[in-house]
């Protein structure tokens, strides 16, 4: 092999190519004057003209090449024989036989998958460049190779040959992958944060069935703030919301964290959906001035048969009837939590027995190739003809939407279902009520319809006189401090009953230790006694409610 005629075809390299004999003569003698002095060296020439430092185009190939520290193999014709390895090539993978194929005397190449990329350069006479990749030496390098010498010179070395140069970038690769595992890290610590903060169970109403689910981002995307919850509130109401903290990573998680939890501190005073948001907007702007946050606050009453919510910035409920019927439901929708100086309103929806709603967040909607109502429009689609239980049509509306493991946002989606029950469950589920005109006749009345009420309904003699006692003392409240419109309502399900009284002043009792010579102030602590739970709410458009309820006996979960 005659590497002065391969050295003298490869581009890029020293001494590679021959300059005219005119300019190498140039470089080489000195300028005389007339006189036959010469002048002084110019900057950057050597200042003995005895012995001038040789010029770059006169430095042989091989010995650069041999010098350099990058790996550097010649390998030259269609089956790429080797014809040359520098020390430093040697020093890594040991010492190779010149003249045998690549597939042979390169074996390292091989594995790295490289012979592929030597055709390439051969065919289109173009560089190709392979990154970082980690080669048997437990090394990582950055190979390029690029084409060296003609067509002509197939009659002289056995054709045109390829030059890889061997860039070591094991500092770099392990560097770089340092940081993906940080990053793998941090969004582990997200990921479990956030998981940690949502709920472990959802909490099952008597009346709703309910299902969600939660998807973070794809791996190379940090975690948001998507969250939901479901929050009972006695007397047979449940407070339903879904939220999406704006940013990513863990401050987004633990912001998150802190608006669910003053939800659910907020949801314990029952104000209605539009003074829930009234206060997380406050708080979300204490939390992080720079942070907002998306946000739905519903709640359903089975005795009203609706679905009464405050939007903040998030998007619309949907809601599929009995029918099959979806609608979305409208306004008001206020701006995201944390931007402050907006009063929130709130609005309903229908939601009867038979009836699915479902609240999302735009991870399940949103594309960057389409608009936000056409995606809200195919989840529209989708729920029309989403069929089962709760867990089944929420595993189906996030498949119709295509979300994958590496979706580039996170998903959050809840699905509750308000069944309609018939035959035995439906005996279940009773409801009663009557109203109250007042008068000195009104508490026995109240007494007598609780007690035939609760006999009908087959309850056990003790629950029986418990239920009447609760009955007559909320009513007996109502009539010393209410004031009309007064009824009073009887629910059981399958696992309480829940006596409730409502009236139309909105001055809400509160339990208080009554003294020995006080004549009042000893019915609510009665029923506070007895019952499960006691509560009290303002109902829209001035009144209040009072109810209590009693869980009941295993036994007692048939008539």
């Amino acid at each position: 092999m005659n590497f002065t005629r391969w050295s003298a075809r490869l581009p890029g390299i020293p001494g590679t190519q021959r300059r005219a004999a005119a300019r190498t003569d140039l470089a080489t003698a000195p300028e005389r004057r007339a006189d036959g002095s010469v002048p002084a060296a110019r900057a950057g020439q050597p200042a003995d003209p005895e012995n001038p430092a040789p010029a770059v185009d006169t430095l042989p190939a091989r010995e650069v090449l041999d010098r350099v520290p990058a790996l550097v193999a010649l390998v030259h014709g269609p089956d790429h024989r080797l014809a040359y390895v520098n020390g430093a090539y040697t020093a890594a993978f040991g010492a190779r036989p010149l003249g045998e194929p690549a597939r042979d005397a390169l074996p390292e190449l091989r594995e790295l998958g490289l012979l592929p990329l030597l055709d390439q350069v051969l065919r289109s006479g173009r560089p190709r460049t392979l990154k970082s990749r980690k080669a048997t030496d437990g090394r990582s390098y950055t190979f390029t190779c690029t084409p060296a010498g003609e067509a002509d010179a197939a009659d002289r070395t056995g054709g045109p040959g390829v030059l890889v140069f061997a860039t070591d970038v094991t500092d770099h690769a392990e560097a770089a992958e340092r940081l993906r595992a940080s990053e793998r890290r941090q969004r582990e610590t997200a990921v479990t944060l956030q998981r940690s903060l949502l709920p472990q169970v959802l909490e099952q109403p008597d009346d709703l069935r309910i299902a969600a689910t939660y998807q973070p981002g794809g791996t190379e995307a940090a975690v948001g703030g998507d969250w939901y919850d479901v929050i009972t509130l006695g007397g047979g109401r449940t407070a339903l919301v879904i939220g999406d903290v704006m940013g990513r990573g863990v401050r987004a998680a633990a912001v998150m964290g802190q608006l669910r939890t003053a939800v659910r501190a907020y949801a314990r005073m029952d104000l209605p959906p539009h003074e829930i948001l009234q206060l997380l907007d406050g708080l979300a702007a204490e939390i992080d001035a720079n942070q907002i946050a998306t946000c739905v606050y519903a709640v359903h009453d089975p005795n009203e048969g609706r679905l009464v919510y405050s939007s903040a910035g998030h998007l619309p409920i949907l809601v599929r009837d009995e029918n099959g019927a979806v609608v979305r439901a409208d306004e008001p929708t206020g701006p995201p939590l944390g931007t402050g100086g907006w009063v929130h309103s709130s609005g309903s929806v229908p939601l009867g027995p038979g009836s699915t709603a479902v609240l999302y967040t735009d991870g399940l909607v949103e594309r960057r190739d389409e608009d936000l109502d056409e995606g809200i429009t195919a989840l529209e689609r989708a729920l029309a003809g989403a069929t089962g239980t709760p867990q089944v049509v929420c595993d189906r509306l996030v498949r119709s939407a295509g979300v994958q493991a590496d979706h580039d946002d996170d998903v959050a989606v809840l699905v509750l279902q308000h069944p309609a029950r018939t035959g035995h469950d439906g005996e279940l589920f009773r409801n009663a009520a009557l109203e109250l005109l007042g008068g000195v006749e009104a508490a026995p009345r109240a007494r007598a319809f609780a007690s035939g009420v609760l006999t009908s309904w087959r309850f056990p003699a003790e629950l029986h006189d418990l239920g009447v006692l609760a009955a007559s003392e909320l009513v007996a409240n109502s009539l010393q401090h209410g004031t009309p419109p007064m009824r009073l309502r009887l629910r059981r399900t399958d696992r309480r009953l829940i006596i409730e009284v409502t009236d139309g002043d909105d001055h809400l009792p509160r339990r208080r230790r009554a003294e020995p010579v006080d004549e009042s102030g000893r019915g609510i602590a009665i029923v506070a006694t007895i019952a499960s739970g006691w509560g009290a709410r303002r109902t829209p458009g001035g009144g209040k409610a009072v109810w209590c309820e009693f869980v009941l006996p295993a036994k007692q979960e048939s008539p």
